[in-house]
């Protein structure tokens, strides 16, 4: 015995041809597209592509300034490195002797200078 739940496969097909019916009356019912709001809908899409790519523009105009900036700074330590390093070398080379004696001179002067 048949319950009411439990349709017989007639009973399916036909109802199934029936949603598939509905289905393509409810797209044939459709109204057609209309071409001035498919140009504004395609505009306000083509606006806001582009707002988007100035947007991005902006910040890699933005990361590229701070890269640039930050090679700056790199490149005038390096540079501080390089002026230090040849101040050093300049004052570990030996004096000569005319100036090693000028040196001493001067400090023997102030010796007797600060003596009297």
């Amino acid at each position: 015995m048949a319950s009411f739940k439990d349709p017989s496969f007639q009973d399916r097909m036909s109802s199934a041809g029936q949603a598939k019916q509905r289905a393509l009356d409810q797209l044939k019912a459709k109204p057609p597209v209309d071409e001035a709001l498919m140009a504004e809908r395609r505009q306000a899409r083509e606006l806001r592509d582009q707002a988007l790519a100035e947007e991005r523009a902006a910040k890699a105009a933005v990361l590229a300034a701070a890269k640039a900036e930050k090679a700056a700074i790199k490149a005038a330590a390096i540079a501080e490195e390089e002026a230090a390093a040849a101040l050093k070398a300049a004052r570990l080379k030996p004096a000569t002797a005319a100036e090693m004696k000028a040196a001493r001179d001067a400090r023997y002067a102030a010796r007797k200078i600060r003596a009297k």
